[in-house]
C-alpha cells in the first residue's frame, strides 16, 4: 500500500502540477482518493499511470490529468452541489466527493452502477448519489447545480443540462463531430438565457449515448464506440 501511496503523490506532482493544475482542494483530493480501488484487480499497480484504463463494457477510467482538468474547470467550492454524468467506475465521483457538499451521478449502465456504489460505500462517501438512467437528461429534481461534469463525448452540448446549471455555474463536456474525437469544452451560464463558451482544448473520451447524445447501438446500427 505504501507504494501506491507514493504512487499517487508522483502522479499529482509529475502529471497534474507539472501540467499546471493549480487548484488546492483539486490537488489535495487528486492525492487523497485511492485510484487504484476504481480499476480492475490486475490493472492496480498501472492505476497512476499517464493514461485512461479500460473498466469493462467499453468504458473507461480516465487519465488522472484529464480528470483534475476537468474538475478545475468547474471551479469547485465546498459547498457546491455537483451534477456528473458518466459515473463509470466511480473515481472522478469519489474526486468530486473530496471537493463539494453534493454529488449527484447518472450512469446508463447497471452493471456499473452498482460497481460504482459498492466501492463509494466502502470508502464511505455519504454525500454522493447515484442514479441509472440517461445522463444526458440530467437529474432535474436537484437542479440547479454550481458545476456539471459530463465524461464521455457527446455531438453537442446536452440541451436539456443547460437549464440545470446555476447562474454563474460551470459545464464541462467533450463535444465532437464524431463519437471518438472532440473538444473539451466549457460553458458558463451567464444570465437565464445566455451562455458562453470556450474551448479548453482536444480530447479523447467513450462516447455519451442518451437522447441527447448518440443512439445506442443496436441490430441496424454500428456502435459507435467502434
Amino acid at each position: 500500500m505504501t507504494g501506491l501511496a507514493d504512487a499517487r503523490r508522483r502522479m499529482v506532482e509529475t502529471q497534474l502540477v507539472a501540467r499546471g493544475i493549480r487548484h488546492a482542494a483539486v490537488l489535495r483530493a487528486m492525492a487523497t482518493v485511492p485510484r487504484e480501488r476504481f480499476v480492475p484487480e490486475l490493472d492496480g499497480p498501472d492505476a497512476y499511470e499517464d493514461s485512461a484504463l479500460p473498466i469493462g463494457h467499453a468504458q473507461t477510467i480516465s487519465q488522472p490529468y484529464i480528470v483534475a482538468l476537468m474538475l478545475e474547470a468547474i471551479a469547485p467550492e465546498s459547498t457546491d452541489r455537483v451534477l456528473e454524468i458518466g459515473t463509470g467506475s466511480g473515481y472522478a465521483t469519489a474526486v468530486l466527493a473530496e471537493l463539494v457538499a453534493e454529488v449527484y451521478t447518472v450512469e446508463r449502465l447497471a452493471t456499473l452502477v452498482a460497481v460504482a456504489r459498492t466501492r463509494l460505500a466502502e470508502l464511505a462517501y455519504r454525500n454522493v448519489r447515484v442514479r441509472e438512467g440517461d445522463g444526458t437528461l440530467g437529474w432535474p429534481e436537484h437542479a440547479p447545480y454550481d458545476g456539471i461534469v459530463v465524461t464521455a463525448g457527446g455531438p453537442d452540448v446536452p440541451a436539456p443540462l443547460l437549464p440545470q446549471l446555476r447562474i454563474g455555474g460551470h459545464l464541462v463536456v467533450p463535444v465532437g463531430s464524431t463519437p471518438r474525437s472532440q473538444d473539451l469544452v466549457r460553458v458558463t451560464r451567464r444570465a437565464a438565457d445566455e451562455y458562453a463558451r470556450e474551448s479548453l482544448g482536444p480530447v479523447a473520451f467513450v462516447p455519451l449515448i442518451g437522447e441527447a447524445g448518440w443512439p445506442a447501438p443496436g441490430p441496424e446500427r454500428p456502435d459507435p464506440s467502434a
